[in-house]
This record gives C-alpha cells, sequence and structure tokens, in this order.
C-alpha cells in the first residue's frame, strides 16, 4: 500500500471516529435536556438547584433502607438493646454533625465531592481520595444488589444469579435518570419502609412487653460487642456516602434546606431503619437470629403465609434495596464521571454493570468487615476537608496538583485507628480515625504556616 492511501485512510478513519465523538456528544446533549444535567464537571448553577423538600427526599429514601434495619438488629443481638439504642443516637448524631458540615461546603460551592477534594487533596490528588470513596460505594452497590438477589432467590425460589441481574438492571435505570431518579425513588421507598416497618415492629412487640424489650440482653449476654464496636458499625454503615454528600448537597438552594435536607437522614430516617429493626429482633428474641438471612422485616412478611404480604414484600424489597444502590451507584458514578472525564450516566451504566457481575460473587457476605475496613480509612478524609474549609483556608479554591499535608494526615489518622481496632476494641475506630486525622492535618498546616511567617 502507497503511502498516499495510508494517509487516506488515516484521515478516514479519523473523520470516522470524530463523527462518533460528535454522535455520542449529540446523544448527551439530548439526555440532559430530557432528564436534566448532572454537572459532573462545573458547579451546580442556582438556577438548576432543586426545593428543601426534593433534597430532602434525595437524602430520606438513602438510609431508611432493610440494611439500616439489619444493622440495627445486629447491634440489639450483639450488644442488648439498651446499650444498643444508645450506640444508635450517639452514632447518628456523629453522623449529622459529619455530613452536614461536608453538605453545607457542597451547597455553598455547588461543588460535588470530586471537585471539593481537588481543593484539599489537589486538582491531581483528589483522583485518590475520590476513586476510593467511588470504588468503594461501588461495592456497596454490589453489596446490597447481592442482598436483594438473595433474599428474592431464597423466598420465591428464583435463581440467584438471574435475580440479581433483574435487580441490577433495575437499579441501573433508577441511576440513569440523575438525581431526579433518586428524589422518586425517595418518595416511595421512605414512606413503604416507615408503614412496613411500623407494622412488623408493633405486630412482633405484640408477643411481649415494653420492659421485656428494654431489657433485652443480646444473643450472648457473656460477651456482648464493645460499645465502641457498635458506635464504629453505626457510623461506617453510612461514612462513605456521608462523606460525599456534596453530590447531594450541592442541589440545594441555601443553608437550611441543607441542613433540613442532612437532618431527615441523620438522625432521622437512619435512626427509624435501626430503631425498628432492632425493636423486632428484641421482641422476638430468636435465638442464633441471622439478620441478614431471614430474620428481618423482609422475612417476616414473608412467615406470615399472606398472599397478599408476600406481594407487598418483594414490591417493597426492591423499592428499598434499589433506593440505596441507586444512591451508591449515583455517588460512585459522579465520582469516576469526574476522574475520567466522562458523564454520570454512561458511567452508571459501565459500573453498574460491573457491579452485578460482582454481587454474583456474593461479597455481601463480609458485611461486617466492609463496614470495619470504612471505620478506618474513610473518617478522615472527610475530617480533613471540613478542617482545611472551616479552620484553615476557608474560600480557598483549587490551587495546585498535589497537596502533601492532606495526604499525611489521612494517613496518620487511619494508622492510628487500626492501631485502635487492634489494641483497643472498647474504642471506636470511626470516631478515633476522624479525630486524628483532623488534628493531624491541623497542627501540620499550623506548623508549615508558621515557618512561612518566618521565613
Amino acid at each position: 500500500m502507497s503511502q498516499e492511501h495510508v494517509t487516506n485512510a488515516a484521515k478516514g478513519e479519523g473523520h470516522q471516529g470524530g463523527h462518533l465523538a460528535d454522535e455520542i456528544h449529540h446523544i448527551e446533549e439530548e439526555l440532559d435536556q430530557a432528564l436534566g444535567k448532572e454537572y459532573e464537571h462545573t458547579a451546580v448553577p442556582m438556577s438548576a438547584r432543586r426545593s428543601m423538600f426534593s433534597v430532602s427526599m434525595v437524602w430520606m429514601g438513602f438510609p431508611m433502607i432493610i440494611t439500616g434495619a439489619m444493622t440495627g438488629s445486629l447491634l440489639v443481638l450483639g450488644m442488648g438493646f439498651t446499650d444498643a439504642l444508645w450506640a444508635m443516637l450517639i452514632g447518628n448524631l456523629i453522623m449529622f454533625g459529619y455530613v452536614a458540615l461536608l453538605g453545607l461546603l457542597g451547597t455553598k460551592k455547588g461543588f460535588n465531592f470530586a471537585l471539593l477534594a481537588s481543593i484539599v487533596f489537589g486538582r491531581k490528588g483528589y483522583a485518590l481520595a475520590s476513586g476510593l470513596l467511588s470504588t468503594l460505594l461501588l461495592g456497596w452497590y454490589a453489596v446490597q444488589t447481592g442482598i436483594a438477589g438473595a433474599l428474592l432467590s431464597s423466598a420465591y425460589e428464583i435463581n440467584y444469579v438471574l435475580m440479581t441481574i433483574i435487580a441490577g438492571a433495575l437499579f441501573i435505570g433508577i441511576t440513569f435518570v440523575g438525581v431526579r431518579g433518586l428524589h422518586w425513588i425517595g418518595i416511595v421507598s421512605a414512606p413503604l419502609f416507615v408503614v412496613l416497618a411500623l407494622w412488623v415492629a408493633i405486630d412482633a412487640s405484640s408477643t411481649t412487653t415494653f420492659d421485656a424489650i428494654m431489657a433485652y440482653p443480646g444473643n450472648n449476654p457473656e460477651q456482648l460487642l464493645p460499645f465502641g464496636v457498635g458506635l464504629t458499625m453505626v457510623i461506617a454503615l453510612f461514612i462513605d456516602a456521608g462523606t460525599v454528600t456534596p453530590d447531594f448537597n450541592r442541589w440545594a438552594k441555601d443553608k437550611k434546606s441543607s441542613l433540613v435536607a442532612t437532618f431527615s437522614a441523620f438522625p432521622f430516617a437512619n435512626m427509624i431503619a435501626m430503631v425498628l429493626g432492632g425493636v423486632m429482633t428484641a421482641a422476638l428474641a430468636v435465638p442464633d437470629a441471622n439478620p441478614f438471612g431471614q430474620d428481618n422485616m423482609f422475612g417476616y412478611m414473608m412467615a406470615s403465609g399472606s398472599g397478599f404480604l408476600m406481594v407487598i414484600a418483594f414490591i417493597f424489597l426492591l423499592a428499598n434495596l434499589g433506593s440505596v444502590c441507586s444512591h451508591c451507584l449515583y455517588n460512585a458514578s459522579t465520582g469516576w464521571s469526574r476522574i475520567l472525564r466522562s458523564e454520570m450516566r454512561l458511567m452508571a451504566v459501565v459500573l453498574g454493570a460491573i457491579g452485578i457481575v460482582i454481587a454474583a460473587a456474593n461479597v455481601w457476605a463480609f458485611f461486617i468487615e466492609w463496614l470495619s475496613l470504612l471505620g478506618i480509612i474513610v473518617p478522615p478524609i472527610g475530617a480533613i476537608i471540613i478542617v482545611d474549609q472551616y479552620l484553615k483556608r476557608p474560600g480557598s479554591e483549587i490551587d495546585s496538583d498535589w497537596r502533601p499535608m492532606a495526604f499525611i494526615a489521612w494517613v496518620i489518622g487511619s494508622v492510628v485507628a487500626f492501631i485502635v481496632e487492634k489494641s483497643m476494641p472498647g474504642l471506636s475506630t470511626a470516631v478515633s480515625s476522624a479525630i486524628v486525622g483532623g488534628a493531624a492535618y491541623w497542627i501540620l498546616m499550623s506548623v508549615a504556616d508558621k515557618k512561612k511567617a518566618a521565613a
């Protein structure tokens, strides 16, 4: 082939590639017009901000889920009802403060987490923090999809892999719509959860007394979980999503809307889910209960033998886990779309497909280990951003590729938390890692400021 033919062929291929890119861009523009822009790479303008009710429903539909009820059951089984209740309350109040501070930053700037992290960790360094959290959230999507597939498979005798694929595809569809999809699944999921969870808790409690529930000692009173471990379980359940809260709160119009939306999740929605799950467990007092098997509100409805309840339970589980899965996938897709310079909707399809494959491997079985990991490595990220943007450099912008002080503090917080988990199990790794990471960053920045002033 002559050089001229090679050149012409290359031009033809380049022209076709450009034409394809134009077509993809055109499709993306049409989707943005139909479903709304997601502002993956820029601040959300005030004209695109959503109402207080809308942002609150996005948040409320996230933690008011059966997984939260399962966690409440685990806490009651491991700690006894009263201590578990205190862990739930304190953990949720800590989450409110943590999430509210990060959420207000997102509201003020209109930035998603990746953009906000670029200020603190650097325009290149942010990819490590955002990539880690986005990957963990993809893992949560896989975990929750696996739980949905397992529960539906065992209850209705449907093939597990088939049910996982169907459920995962449905959750991808909700995420693809964008923040509007999260709004509408929240409107469906949250009220349905409240009604059904209240019914289960009240019906289960009819077999015992209020005093007996409060006095429930746990499944193994001789070997109770340390309070710090229980506190970490409460915090770690949503610490990753709580850290990327700017992804949601950037849509709020003002500080009041941002704070109300945060409160609707922590403590309100998350506390309701955990307490109702714990009440059911304490009331039934089933020996060796397995909340991730059939000893949960879904299993309770299925065990009733009512055909009507079995149908409602099917709808409930898909809507409820569909809510948390779509939220997790939205966060993961928003983060990775920024890192890869792509679009949220495209990443939702790609990452969602990966999550479905992972779900088939039953990774959700490692639930408690997952929470332990999150409690060690995630909280310092949010604490460092809070210290930076509220105490050390308020109003700062993206001004460097890498900010080493932030990474050093992150490592210090995570290492101390690891030591706490191994050597001092009575303390909370989540709280320890956040406090130490934030304090380390403040000290490092203060020393650096003094050196600059003395120079």
